[in-house]
């Protein structure tokens, strides 16, 4: 089985010739004929030659088809298009509905007109075409005039300003008129002697308004006869053969001499473009395709895409840099950072020492005095077991030898008042259980400060007089 191959078939009135390039066997070239079963000689003879091309481009003879040049007023896309079609039934011989056509913009010479190529054929025609693919499997890549495709063959940088191709095969010839590469009208002749084709050759440059053609090109069958014609060379500057490109003078050897016309026209449809300007292959049936504008736009969408992607990749890369040169500092900074933590920590805790000896200084009960005093008042043997104390007064509990004797004792301190068992007292041994509680005695309120009195208002002098003793507790002035 081949890879990469390129297969196109030009269906004539009586077979399809079908040629295949590509891969490692270079070409390959047979004919069907069209009789019952077209479609399975086709499948037979890509079965025989273990050929399995995806899709195939078809060409049409140009007896089949209504190829025409027609001038219009200028207009918008849509409505050309429309125009194109109410045109065209002036021009085909079977009715509108019946028709299947194409058309592309041709150079004008006129400011307010636009010309344009159409190319019409019956439906009948398209869809026996069609048909023909059934049988195979075959996908349809394009549906051609197949003489449109010949400058497929060329080489790229051939400059063609108007010249007139002469292509013969079977018993007719195609006439096709090429302005910068691009068909602008082609014929279809009997294939008579030179003499005749001469004729036709200068009626077409006539019909075109071309005052004279740069070159004649022919190929195809007896190529060489005509090529020596003196009609011909009477026509334009130069008749040669095709300037074929090195990659189609390799593939035209490997065609066969006998049919040479038809497998030209086979191998041009074969290497046509993907995206035909003539494309008789309804829409729903072209192949996805992308135009020069929709790869242009694709690239540029990728290339906004990998800009995109540099500039995330980047200030990603500058990020992790900074974040290095972060960390770095951050690791030399961390013994100081530590000290700092350390000295934070002691200021927190000598902060927390002060608050409560603020705390302790704020409140009314100083437990080290009472402390102190209850040591010092208790006899030596009585102890204390718990000892509490708030704002109200004091609570403890204890055992003593005569706890009677305790009540009288506290009774005697400067700061308790109300002095009082709350339980009973119990034995417990030789010594006896107590519970007391006492409250706090109010302390001295202290005296407010005298005023100064005020000075009094000036006046007269006052007359010389002993001085008086100023009353006791009053400030000198």
């Amino acid at each position: 089985m081949m890879l990469g191959l390129r297969a196109g078939a030009y269906l004539g009135n009586d077979q399809l010739t079908v040629v295949i390039a590509g891969g490692r066997g270079g070409v390959q070239h047979f004919a069907v004929p069209l009789d019952d079963l077209p479609g399975a000689h086709l499948k037979a003879e890509l079965d025989t030659r273990q050929l399995g091309p995806r899709r195939i481009r078809l060409g049409l003879a140009r007896a089949l088809v209504t190829v025409k040049a027609i001038e219009l007023p200028r207009a918008d896309g849509g409505q050309l298009a429309d125009m194109v079609g109410f045109e065209l039934e002036r021009h085909v011989p079977f009715p509108p509905e019946d028709v299947r056509f194409d058309w592309a913009p041709l150079a004008s010479a006129a400011a307010g007109s636009v010309r344009v190529l159409v190319t019409a054929c019956e439906r009948r025609t398209v869809d026996g075409a069609l048909r023909l693919l059934e049988e195979p499997r075959l996908k349809p890549a394009a549906l051609t005039v197949a003489c449109h495709d010949l400058p497929a063959l060329l080489a790229r940088r051939t400059k063609t300003p108007r010249v007139v191709w002469v292509h013969r095969h079977g018993g007719a010839a195609d006439l096709v008129c090429l302005a910068e590469g691009r068909p602008e009208i082609s014929r279809t002749v009997p294939a008579a002697d030179a003499a005749a084709l001469a004729d036709e050759v200068a009626a077409t440059v006539t019909l075109l308004g071309w005052g004279e053609c740069d070159g004649i090109w022919v190929s195809g069958d007896d190529a060489d006869e005509l090529l020596a014609s003196v009609a011909l060379d009477q026509l334009a500057a130069s008749v040669s053969e095709p300037p074929w490109s090195p990659a189609a003078q390799a593939l035209l050897a490997g065609l066969p001499q006998n049919d040479s016309g038809r497998a030209v026209l086979a191998l041009a449809v074969a290497l046509g473009s993907r995206r035909p300007e003539l494309n008789l292959l309804p829409v729903e049936l072209r192949p996805r395709t992308f135009s020069a504008g929709q790869l242009v736009t694709t690239g540029m969408v990728g290339l906004t895409a990998l800009l995109g992607l540099a500039l995330v990749v980047g200030q990603g890369y500058t990020h992790q840099r900074y974040a290095a040169r972060v960390s770095e500092a951050i690791r030399q900074l961390d013994p100081e950072v530590k000290a700092v933590e350390r000295l934070a920590a002691e200021l927190a805790q000598k902060k927390r020492l002060l608050e409560a000896i603020a705390t302790i200084e704020r409140i009314d009960v100083r437990p080290l005095p009472i402390m102190r005093e209850l040591t010092e008042r208790l006899p030596q043997d009585a102890w204390l077991r718990t000892l509490s104390m708030d704002k109200q007064g004091l609570e403890i509990t204890g055992q003593a030898g005569a706890a009677n004797q305790l009540i009288p004792l506290l009774e005697n301190s400067p700061s308790l008042t109300r002095v009082e068992f709350t339980a009973p007292v119990t034995k417990a041994g030789d010594k006896e259980q107590f519970r007391i509680k006492a409250a706090w005695k109010s302390p001295p309120r202290p005296e407010p400060p005298v005023a100064a009195p005020r000075p009094a208002p000036p006046g007269p002098a006052p007359r010389a007089t002993a001085p008086r003793p100023a009353p006791p507790g009053a400030g000198s002035r």
